[in-house]
């Protein structure tokens, strides 16, 4: 019998393979051995991306499997990623854990998957492997999913998730931020048949997560208590980290620029405004010239990062006439940054987030005040925490065209950094969190249980 080996199945989306691999780090670290399962899609991406910087261990290995689209298509069309990702991988699942279960003395005895991804639940149980769940957004948002049932017993939605009554605001308990039913996660895609077929997996992956031996959450009790009551299964983890990486083995899906470490050590502390808008938030052309105005307008340092597919338009990205210009001084520009270097930096002052759960935790974790600008699925509930609940950020107002304005952006910039009590609560937030993960800490018990029962 050689080391107790895990398959780790991720959601095959950048926001799901990280936490993912910070927990596998985390495992290794304690003796497990790690089948880390990306699509081919993505082990491509990050190899090219990290390329010799990846350093395969003993301890965590990386394996690619397809995931049924063909080369050039769309991956960003959930819904169809999603039904051929039910067609092609429980099989091709079987054949690996099969191979490996016949040729190795690691045998596989635990699929460890993204509760997103219940299709790997079902293969563990089906071959009568220990399984648990990864939630690796708030735990609020995974009682949103598990509450489908009770939401249509109650009216509230139908059976295809669409919501009765679009105007009543709804609350899963009196300490549960408010979300406007039009902004349950399923519903934020632009077309039917992707609203339905999300909503439908949730409905049969929460079957999968019933029935799985442990369902870990990226979160703490300290973030939501009211959440961790709710569903007493599921237990806090978080927040997720992997300080002492083993090699640069992130899962990020794009090479980090970072030079903009070296920039930030020459601006002043607490000075620099950092905009991040994750993996998939995409602007049109007008939205998107009026954020880099609004940055402009702050005359504050700014560290913004510009993915090569952020903008809409065949042109791409494209910057207001004589904008790079005018803020070469004020400004720097990268196309992926080392998120978690920058926000532990002395000069960040505040951090424009699209407030995506890991981008949430790492700026709680780090003490930041937000400025917020969700985007879709489990951004708005965030973003709720973060303004009403936690308080240690603001919201933008749109205009009549359905825009945030270059004034709001100044405006809203001035109100979070002239108010020193945003800063306060997000420092006391983030020593409640890190004392979660401390040894004898909430999140730092049950993990460490969680060990002993992959263990025995």
């Amino acid at each position: 019998m050689g080391n107790p080996h895990i398959l780790v199945v991720p959601y095959p989306a950048q926001g799901h393979v990280i936490p993912l691999m910070e927990l596998s780090q985390n495992l290794a670290k304690q003796g497990f051995r790690i089948s880390f399962v990306n699509t081919e899609f993505n082990h491509k991406r990050i190899m090219d991306a990290f390329g010799k910087n990846v350093d395969e261990n003993d301890l965590v290995h990386l394996v690619s499997l397809p995931d049924g689209l063909e080369e050039g298509e769309d991956r960003n069309q959930i819904g169809k990623l999603i039904e051929t990702l039910y067609q092609v991988m429980p099989r091709t699942l079987k054949e690996f854990i099969d191979k490996v279960n016949r040729s190795e003395d690691d045998k596989i005895t635990c699929v460890l998957a993204d509760a997103n991804m219940g299709l790997a639940l079902d293969v563990a149980a089906e071959l009568g492997i220990r399984r648990a769940a990864v939630w690796p957004a708030s735990v609020f948002q995974l009682v949103s999913c598990l509450s489908i049932p009770k939401l249509i017993d109650d009216g509230l939605i139908d059976e295809n998730g669409t919501p009765v009554n679009e105007h009543k605001m709804f609350q899963l308990s009196p300490t549960s931020p408010a979300i406007h039913p039009t902004k349950f996660a399923w519903l934020n895609f632009d077309d039917s048949t992707t609203r339905k077929i999300v909503f439908h997996l949730w409905k049969r992956n929460n079957k999968a997560v019933e029935t799985a031996d442990w369902v870990l959450c990226n979160s703490s009790l300290d973030l939501e208590p009211g959440g961790f009551n709710l569903v007493p299964k599921v237990l806090p983890i978080g927040p997720l980290s992997a300080s002492n990486r083993l090699g640069n083995l992130s899962g990020n899906f794009w090479p980090e620029d970072t030079t903009c470490l070296q920039w930030l050590d020459q601006q002043p502390p607490g000075s620099v405004i950092y905009i991040a808008f994750g993996s998939f938030t995409v602007f049109d052309q007008i939205q998107f010239q009026e954020l880099a105005l609004g940055l402009e307008l702050s005359n504050r340092p700014f560290l913004w990062v510009v993915r090569p597919d952020i903008a809409k338009g065949k042109q791409g990205v494209y910057f207001p006439e004589g904008f790079q210009e005018r803020v070469a001084s004020q400004g720097m520009m990268v196309g992926w940054a080392p998120q978690g270097a920058v926000l532990s930096h002395p000069s960040i002052a505040c951090f424009l987030s699209h407030c995506g759960w890991n981008s949430t935790i790492e700026g709680v974790s780090n003490g930041v005040p937000f400025l917020c600008w969700p985007y879709f699925a489990d951004q708005f509930l965030n973003e709720s925490y973060i303004s009403d609940i936690w308080k240690v950020g603001l919201k933008f107002e749109r205009d009549e065209r359905g825009i945030i304005s270059k004034e709001e952006i100044k405006t809203k910039v001035e109100q979070l950094l002239g108010d020193k009590n945003f800063k306060r609560r997000a420092v006391q937030l983030k020593e409640m969190v890190a004392n979660s993960v401390k040894e004898g800490g909430s999140s730092d018990r049950i993990f460490k249980n969680f060990i002993e029962w992959m263990k025995s």
